[in-house]
């Protein structure tokens, strides 16, 4: 037998397990009996990985980690003893370059046992590990784990909140910097038990620049290498960056953790991949500076319109109505007095419909002015489209900002019940074409504790970007931090197999 005829076998085979059957058929059948055949099922997915770096350096550091998995969405039905127990569990990945140095592995979240229930843990102090999890069975759709860091002063003071991610091969971080004054690190963190090598790329208003990393950066097994950015240049320092974060072998997850003298702290997630429309939700009410970094990868240069989609409609803000992108170049434009007291999502399009370049898009924004400036990022989004959560939610200072830039559209949005306790609530919210909604009353009453939100679109509506801010006054500071949501992708397609015989005429 030739040995493509045993590939296409095996291939029928693997797909026939995936879905649970196969239908037979015979050589010669009827075309029409194929039309006939049951379509791609949508089911949940039955494992799920997430990826946390160190959270921080800091001995005055506090951090909470808290894991959740929403309700609503079934197990795939299994045979009676086959199916595991499911498990939601958050492992240390060791960091390589901490030996001898001070610093603690994180506690990890007690194991999520029940889909609607967060969990939560404190890691106190300098931690230089950072964390890879695994969640199975009716606790991976939706799986979340947020990581949020207080450090209240020194260099690195700050608000720090990331969602952490799933393991990739390609990552984009516009708003880079080494400028003095800026400590920028990527952190990479390998999931599996083989070695990954990462390379990072960096990008200036120039162009690619040269760095000392050429055979790039390896990372072992279930460990975690943060990159200091700042030494990796041969030019000198860069006020604007963009890096680019590929693999050659293995995967990883990456975030980039930055901090600025007098400005603060923040991860910068990263961006969505690139696409000729970027929105960037979550720009608060009162930011007193905000700046856009744009790159786009390709091999022809981008020209964009600047909206703002606010409360009340979406407009050209004063600053900037448009921005030019050179191919392989970093863009970058500052936007003073933004919002003018109207919470907003920034909104890139081409200037002409007809040319789509793909870009990637990320802003820092400060709040604050003089030495209680307070900043954080807000990297481009994509649109929710079944599901996306948020965890770490507290009874005050946080706002969920949901912007619908093409289309009027409604959402289902829910609270869960806490990690002390409470109960959950769950509310329907209608959304104007082309207007940003900020919601600030989410905790629901009675609620104790951290607690989740969960956003998802009803059908029929236009695109949805989600945007969470988190807002801790400390001696004055406005400490903030903004997670774009991302979809959960609890469910997954599956294609429906059958078997066909004729693969094996000659």
């Amino acid at each position: 037998m030739k040995r493509t005829t045993l590939s296409l076998i095996a291939v029928a085979t693997a797909l026939a397990a995936v879905t649970g059957f196969a239908a037979m058929t015979a050589p010669g059948e009827p075309a029409a009996a194929s039309a006939a055949a049951p379509q791609a099922a949508r089911l949940p997915v039955e494992r799920t990985s997430l990826l946390c770096p160190a959270p921080s350096g800091s001995e005055i550091a506090e951090t909470l980690i808290t894991s959740y998995t929403p309700p609503g969405t079934a197990a795939p039905a299994a045979g009676a003893g086959t199916a595991p127990k499911p498990s939601a569990v958050l492992g240390v990945a060791k960091n390589p370059n901490a030996a001898g140095k001070k610093g603690k592995a994180p506690k990890a979240p007690a194991s999520v046992t029940t889909p609607g229930k967060p969990v939560s843990a404190d890691a106190d102090g300098a931690v230089t590990h950072g964390l890879t999890g695994t969640a199975t069975g009716t606790l991976a759709p939706g799986w979340t784990v947020q990581q949020t860091t207080l450090v209240t002063a020194g260099a690195a003071r700050g608000l720090l909140g990331l969602n952490c991610s799933a393991p990739d091969t390609d990552f984009w971080f516009p708003a880079a910097s080494t400028t003095k004054g800026r400590a920028d690190y990527i952190h990479l963190t390998n999931p599996d038990d083989t070695l990954a090598v990462a390379d990072i790329e960096l990008y200036g208003p120039e162009g690619e620049l040269k760095t000392t990393i050429p055979e790039g950066v390896q990372v072992p097994p279930h460990s975690t290498v943060p990159v200091l950015l700042g030494p990796l240049l041969t030019e000198g320092a860069m006020e604007n960056l963009t890096a680019h974060v590929t693999t050659r072998s293995g995967r990883v997850g990456a975030a980039l953790g930055s901090a600025a003298d007098g400005v603060g702290s923040d991860w910068l997630a990263a961006s969505a991949d690139p696409a000729a429309r970027v929105v960037l939700p979550g720009i608060p009410a009162d930011a007193t500076g905000v700046r856009l970094v744009a790159f786009a990868p390709g091999e022809s240069d981008a020209d964009l319109k600047i909206q703002l989609v606010t409360t009340n409609g979406t407009i050209v803000p004063a600053a900037a109505e448009s921005v030019h992108v050179k191919a392989g170049m970093t863009a970058s434009v500052e936007l003073p007095d933004l919002t003018r007291g109207s919470a907003a999502a920034l909104l890139l399009t081409p200037t002409d419909p007809k040319k789509q370049i793909p870009v990637v898009a990320a802003l820092r924004v400060v709040r604050g002015k003089g030495s209680d400036q307070e900043m954080a990022f807000v990297s481009g989004a994509a649109p929710v489209t079944a599901r996306a959560t948020v965890a770490d939610n507290r009874a005050k200072g946080t706002a969920l900002a949901l912007t619908a830039p093409e289309a009027a559209a409604q959402v289902k949005v829910t609270a869960s019940a806490g990690t002390e306790g409470g109960s959950p609530a769950t509310r329907t919210v209608s959304l104007k074409a082309g207007t940003t909604t900020v919601l600030t009353d989410l905790a629901p009453k009675g609620v104790k504790g951290s607690y989740a939100v969960t956003v998802e679109p009803v059908a029929g509506g236009g695109p949805v970007y989600a945007a969470r801010t988190l807002t801790v006054t400390e001696d004055g500071i406005p400490m903030f931090t903004v997670q774009t949501l991302v979809d959960d992708r609890g469910t997954v397609q599956v294609p429906t197999a059958r078997q066909d015989l004729t693969v094996l005429d000659d």
